[in-house]
């Protein structure tokens, strides 16, 4: 029986948060990584995790990371992996922690956990933007009544743009978004790709470019 969900895991040390992608991932997971987890606010916004994995144990502020992430990533419950804590301080990092060192077991269950008690995840409905139509459930793309065939890249990042209509994104924003954090892409690969999906959306796809900032989906 596999997973289903999206989860970011904040992890300051790169080969745990390998260790972490893995065992996830063997779950049916789909996971990203950001390795400073002082950024993990803006990863949540841009990545809509089901569920975030955020280490709290190099930060001077712990409290107020896990608030800022938590307000970012709602609903998505968040998983604090912490250090020896105060008690007066764990009641500010909610229900769901875990405690360094651990098992990676262990923080596969803690996800779990998290996820059931949230609930079941929701399905995710159609989107349309003018004669573009995605089902990112059915993973199927239309312009008109005609089907389009998307690669795995290009589906996502044309389903970012389309579940955030009207908002310019950075080349940068978009490779987080469509190839996860870390994953050494380049800018000019957003390029090539926006005009591939641009070429098979046809002249009336809505995607537009913003001189010297990125670009944005027009509803």
């Amino acid at each position: 029986m596999t997973a289903d969900g999206l989860v970011l895991v904040a992890e300051h040390d790169p080969a745990v948060a390998e260790l972490q992608r893995r065992y996830l991932a063997r779950e049916g997971y789909d996971v990203r990584i950001e390795t400073d987890p002082g950024r993990a606010p803006a990863a949540a916004e841009r990545a809509r995790p089901d569920v975030v994995v955020l280490d709290l144990s190099t930060s001077a502020l712990p409290a107020d990371l896990y608030r800022r992430v938590a307000e970012a990533a709602r609903p998505a419950p968040v998983v604090a992996v912490t250090g020896p804590l105060d008690p007066a301080l764990a009641r500010h990092l909610g229900e769901h922690r875990v405690d360094r060192p651990f098992g990676p077991r262990v923080l596969v269950a803690a996800v779990a956990d998290a996820l059931r008690r949230r609930g079941p995840l929701p399905v995710p409905g159609p989107l349309r933007a003018g004669p573009v139509a995605l089902d990112p459930d059915r993973r199927t793309a239309a312009v008109g009544e005609h089907r389009v065939a998307l690669t795995v890249t290009e589906f996502d990042l044309l389903e970012f743009l389309m579940a955030n209509p009207g908002r310019v994104f950075t080349r940068e924003q978009l490779l987080d978004a469509a190839w996860g954090p870390g994953a050494g892409a380049g800018s000019r690969t957003v390029d090539v790709h926006v005009a591939q999906l641009r070429a098979k959306l046809g002249h009336d796809n809505p995607i537009r470019t913003v001189r010297g900032v990125g670009y944005v989906l027009d509803a």
